[in-house]
């Protein structure tokens, strides 16, 4: 299973990964087509340039077909053609012949990773630039460099993908990715990818929530979304998960929701306890993803991000070297089934209460050995312990904690104990 779905998952990265997004664009629109052929009920939304989104306006929507840069032997470099960060997001289309020193301040390079070529953009100020291994741009020789980018800057749109898939209540769990970025593949489809397929998995299930699932453009686009959908949002929602580079095998990430201890946050702490001990956690104060945005003030909402290696703390976040090398099967089976797994602990959480007072004679009903020997409770020790605490006061969440067990691991024995009679939901 893990091999099938990893492999999968792999094969959906590498699709994706060649192609130009931005927060706006056909090439956007385009990576959610091929997001709709696995999850085909995604709704796509268009909200229109200069929309008003709180404080922010959703900017013109920008298409580049092609980018370069000629040196003055007539070499061709930073070609969008064999790399598309090659050139600076949102960059006006240029076409011209410039000195090396006027060139000099259109371009980006990292001098600490001479190898790698820097993620940039420019969303929200209009200019133009190229991106540059620091090797390359050291051996540029004076000259004239003719510079062209074939790109669009129009009124148009900001695209976003729904998925509401429902549950017996109205009450929503959310999971958000943002699909953004051109050829990231931990930092931008490792989260898409992780979604489509928790997606698919809960599609085929029967579900206690109803589960909203969003694919959109990083920041604006959790904006435009929240301004459109607060209020149902803020009614509605128990819980949410920001999915975000989470498909390296480095390590394993959690970064709280901005009040720590909400249901998310709570089933997120528990399933990497039991699942990945030595994960990393991370203070609310080092966000810097759409939690930002979901755990504001006046939003509130109780989203959390659990990742494997957090952005930026790993050296190839937001360059050209965060590439199909860099995530794999494993790590993106892995970071699934860590939120598979948080998922499924919400779905089971409920508040119980024994039915009988003192221990219930268990022996009778076939739930303990008959033979009284050394260390028999020790068979069903994890049962008398749960309902030691379902008193009614505490939910499953925080009776697996202080058992120390997983709560999938305790399915089996709360259905026997309630086919016995021997436990009540107390809320549902």
């Amino acid at each position: 299973m893990m091999n099938k779905l990893g492999d999968e998952m792999y094969a959906l990265c590498r699709e994706l990964f060649p192609i130009c997004r931005s927060i706006t664009g056909d090439d956007f629109r385009q990576s959610l087509a091929i997001l709709k052929t696995h999850i085909p009920n995604m709704k796509v939304f268009e909200v229109p340039s200069g929309t008003k989104c709180f404080d922010w306006e959703v900017p013109r929507e920008w298409n580049i077909r092609n980018a370069y840069i000629i040196d003055p032997d007539g070499n061709k470099f930073c070609d969008f053609k064999k790399s598309n960060i090659h050139v600076v997001g949102y960059s006006i289309p240029v076409k011209n012949t410039v000195s090396l020193d006027e060139l000099q301040e259109h371009l980006y390079s990292l001098p600490e990773q001479p190898e790698a070529i820097p993620y940039i953009t420019s969303y929200y100020k209009e200019r133009w630039g190229f991106c540059i291994t620091h090797r390359n741009r050291a051996r540029l020789k004076q000259g004239e460099y003719k510079v062209v980018i074939d790109s669009e800057l129009k009124e148009g749109s900001l695209t976003y993908g729904e998925l509401i898939i429902p549950g017996q209540t109205s009450q929503e769990v959310f999971l958000s990715t943002y699909f953004c970025h051109p050829s990231m593949a931990n930092d931008n489809l490792s989260g898409p990818v992780v979604t489509t397929f928790l997606a698919k998995w809960l599609s085929y299930r029967k579900n206690r929530f109803t589960y909203r699932i969003i694919f959109i453009p990083e920041t604006i686009g959790s904006i435009a979304y929240l301004s459109k959908n607060l209020s149902e949002m803020k009614r509605n929602i128990i819980a949410g998960f920001n999915v975000s580079c989470i498909g390296d095998d480095r390590s394993y990430s959690y970064l709280p929701s901005r009040q720590g201890n909400t249901l998310a946050d709570r089933a997120a702490l528990h399933v990497l306890k039991h699942m990945h001990p030595e994960y990393t956690a991370y203070s609310f104060l080092e966000r810097g993803s759409d939690e930002r945005q979901y755990c504001s003030p006046g939003v509130d909402l109780p989203v959390c991000s659990v990742m494997r290696t957090k952005y930026g703390c790993y050296p190839e976040y937001h360059t050209s070297l965060d590439n199909l090398n860099l995530v794999t099967p494993a790590g993106l089976y892995g970071g699934y089934e860590v939120l598979r797994r948080s998922i499924e602990c919400i779905e089971l959480n409920k508040t119980l209460r024994a039915t009988v007072s003192c221990e219930p004679q268990l022996g009778k009903r076939g739930l303990y050995p008959t033979i009284s020997m050394k260390n028999s409770y020790v068979q069903v020790w994890d049962m008398m312990n749960l309902l030691a605490y379902s008193d009614g006061s505490y939910d499953l969440l925080k009776v697996a904690e202080i058992i120390d067990t997983p709560l999938w691991e305790m399915s089996e024995t709360i259905n026997n104990l309630k086919s016995e009679g021997l436990l009540e939901i107390v809320n549902k």
